[in-house]
């Protein structure tokens, strides 16, 4: 039985794309984070005169290339209004995350050396985390600020296979129930781990995907709905006997998007773990960031073709989604595997160049922001 089977943490074999491919192609995520930066500055307050050591951590971070910006503004706002308090941020992801870009990054030897704070700022040191946000992280209240985006959407484990569609957006009955139980229990390990790692005052700010109040979620705001267009291409290689029904159903991500009201009903609970562990709710809201290749493309006015279109759409969804694909082949050999999620890619940038209208990737996020009592 593999690590991504039913019932298995799936946590050890997803990995965003690696080598800086996820942050290069995710510019809307940063976009999306880009507007935190007046919550993350908030949260941590100029001490000009004070001692000792401000400790931040930024849960999921990938290569950390899409929160550099914010960090970097944020750390420099403290130096420049006199904070000279030593910080340590802590990045953390799964244990196949690539952190040797996330160092190269924060060093300036990849990328734009401009944001490279840790060169850049006095006292600034980096460290890494290859432990799952589930779990508690930090010793208890040594935490001055957390910050987690498009990351907290992952589940610990699947519960089970969706048998009629690629993700719990499409899932029915059952299936649909069980993604929904294993969220709840998720978020409530999340926020309880939060809790003991926050000093008293500390805060957490989650910028996760989510359902808006129109219904709204990832790449379903162009009118083409994503997941149903994943589906769709993972069916046809189904069906023209290239792979198995085991593994078209084994490309179930392991995520699920809450709505504002399951991200909120723990704090709306007086007598709920959260509550009791001394989490109190500062805000929560709705945030919607357009698809930056759409609205490329919309903006040239017939200049970009299609096919030019498709070509910096569809590799934004792969950085992000392609372990799903690679891992439902894994027991098939690696060229195999590879070759198959390639033709699937393919089949769907070749229907967005035929077609662009309508497709797109923008970011529905729910945005929480909590405090340690």
């Amino acid at each position: 039985m593999t690590a991504s089977q039913t019932g298995i943490s799936t946590q050890a074999v997803l990995s965003m794309r690696s080598g800086g491919y996820y942050s290069e192609r995710t510019y809307g995520a940063k976009q999306a984070i880009d507007k935190m930066l007046p919550i993350v500055r908030s949260a941590l307050q100029p001490q000009p005169g004070a001692t000792g050591v401000v400790r931040v951590a930024d849960y999921g971070a990938a290569d950390g290339g899409t929160s550099r910006e914010m960090w970097f503004k944020t750390f420099q706002s403290l130096r420049l209004a006199g904070d000279t308090r030593e910080i340590a941020i802590t990045y953390t992801d799964l244990p196949s995350n690539d952190f040797s870009t996330l160092f190269r990054t924060m060093q300036g030897l990849q990328g734009d050396a401009a944001l490279a704070y840790q060169s850049a700022l006095d006292d600034v040191f980096v460290y890494g985390c290859g432990t799952g946000f589930h779990a508690q992280l930090f010793p208890s209240e040594t935490l001055d600020l957390g910050f987690s985006a498009t990351a907290m959407h992952y589940l610990s484990q699947k519960p089970c296979e969706i048998t009629t569609h690629c993700h719990a957006v499409g899932a029915e009955g059952n299936e649909a129930a069980a993604f929904a139980e294993q969220a709840r229990a998720d978020w409530e390990r999340i926020l309880l781990a939060r809790a003991a790692e926050l000093k008293p005052g500390g805060r957490m700010v989650c910028l996760n995907f989510g359902i808006d109040e129109q219904g709204r979620h990832l790449g379903t705001t162009g009118g083409a709905h994503m997941f149903n267009m994943f589906d769709r291409f993972w069916k046809e290689l189904r069906d023209e006997g290239k792979i198995t029904q085991t593994e078209y159903e084994r490309a179930t991500f392991v995520q699920y998007y809450r709505t504002l009201e399951e991200f909120t009903a723990p704090f709306r609970d007086p007598s709920s773990a959260v509550t009791k562990a001394g989490l109190r709710l500062v805000e929560a809201f709705s945030s919607y960031t357009r698809c930056p290749y759409e609205a490329k493309f919309a903006e040239s006015a017939g200049a970009m073709s299609g096919e030019e279109f498709a070509k910096t759409l569809i590799p934004t969804m792969r950085s992000w989604s392609e372990t799903v694909y690679l891992t439902a082949l894994d027991a098939r050999p690696r060229d195999e595997a590879q070759a198959l999620v390639d033709d699937f890619y393919q089949r769907y940038e070749d229907h967005v160049a035929a077609a662009p209208e309508g497709h797109a990737m923008d970011y529905i996020h729910i945005a929480v922001v909590m405090e340690k009592a």
